[in-house]
């Protein structure tokens, strides 16, 4: 009957639990903010360190059109300098760099990693990490990356766009960083070199898609870096990051105009502002989710059916490790499209 109370066993109240995520015995939680103790000025400084170059730049361009011609010319021979000089990725100086960055970017917001199981990942073998979403910025792969050391994976690195590495004083701070040009040919060579990979499937499409009040993946047409995890056998990582999306607001014109023009320039133009309509991001809580590697049986020239039916998996284990944790981390309501 409906007043009839339902009593439980013992052994079936440890089951409930042990479903619930961050029950498992292998889950991890790392607060930024718990493992690096800051102030809000060294949380300034990171952020305008690591995005502060995008704003340079473009305001560098802009007095190009203002400026008398000789020095323009002048000023464009400077910032040419700086695209062709050569940058050393494990400069000392520039390591340390990269570190004070990720570390104080971490205590900002705060961002905390959850990871489902550590004890899935081993130091001695290669993952790709397919990160969810873009956002305006991915900002949470601070928090997955090397330099911070919460992965206890000795070699990771990060694919980004590779129209970063053109840009004069962007490119330092972010090769300091670990980030790497986001190109088939780069990507199977550091998996050869046993490096872990956080490649964004959805790219520069799917910032254009981004929506207010809700998260989107572009995912169902990006299937080359399952096909590449696949010609390697190196396990998949669903990884979706919570509050990124929220760090800024943001505004973006629409059409296939604007599309076609975002391919073009392999970037999406958009205008996004934070903490009193400047660069500066909202302090607003980051909370990256690592779901269980994906075990890939290695297949040097997979058929487009396999590739599909690997990277479907993928696509389901990301959308239930989205649903698993999003109440959880405060966001119950939030919904996750994916096109």
């Amino acid at each position: 009957m409906g007043g009839d109370r339902i009593e439980t066993t013992g052994e079936e109240r440890e089951e409930r639990k042990a479903a619930e995520p961050g029950s498992e015995p292998g889950y991890r939680e790392i607060n930024g903010r718990h493992e690096f103790p800051t102030n809000m000025l060294h949380g300034i400084l990171a952020v305008v360190m690591w995005i502060g170059p995008m704003h340079l730049n473009g305001l560098l361009l802009l007095s190009l059109l203002c400026l008398p011609y000789s020095k323009s010319l002048l000023l464009l021979g400077f910032l040419l300098v700086f695209v062709i000089l050569p940058i050393d990725p494990h400069s000392k100086f520039g390591r340390r760099l990269g570190r004070y960055i990720c570390k104080h970017l971490s205590s900002y917001f705060p961002t905390t990693l959850h990871v489902e199981d550590i004890h899935a990942f081993h130091p001695d073998r290669a993952y790709v990490f397919g990160f969810e979403p873009h956002s305006v910025l991915p900002i949470g792969i601070v928090t997955l990356g090397g330099l911070t050391g919460f992965m206890p994976l000795p070699k990771l690195k990060a694919l980004t766009t590779s129209i970063v590495f053109y840009l004069p004083f962007l490119r330092h701070i972010w090769t300091w960083l670990g980030a790497t040009p986001a190109t088939r040919k780069n990507f199977i060579s550091l998996l050869d070199a046993g490096y872990s990979c956080i490649v964004i499937p959805g790219g520069v499409q799917e910032t254009f898609h981004l929506e207010h009040g809700s998260e989107v993946a572009f995912l169902k047409a990006r299937k080359g870096f399952v096909r590449i995890a696949m010609e390697k056998g190196v396990p998949l990582v669903p990884v979706f990051s919570f509050g990124q999306s929220y760090a800024y607001k943001w505004w973006k014109p629409g059409g296939k105009l604007y599309l076609q023009f975002s391919r073009a320039i392999k970037f999406v133009p958009i205008l996004f502002w934070g903490i009193f309509g400047t660069p500066l991001p909202y302090q607003h809580p980051i909370h990256v989710v690592v779901g269980k590697p994906i075990e890939v049986k290695k297949n040097t020239q997979p058929t487009a059916e396999e590739v599909l039916e690997v990277h479907g998996q993928f696509v389901q284990a990301l959308q239930d490790l989205f649903e698993r944790h999003k109440a959880r981390v405060g966001y119950a309501d939030l919904q996750l499209k994916i096109f």
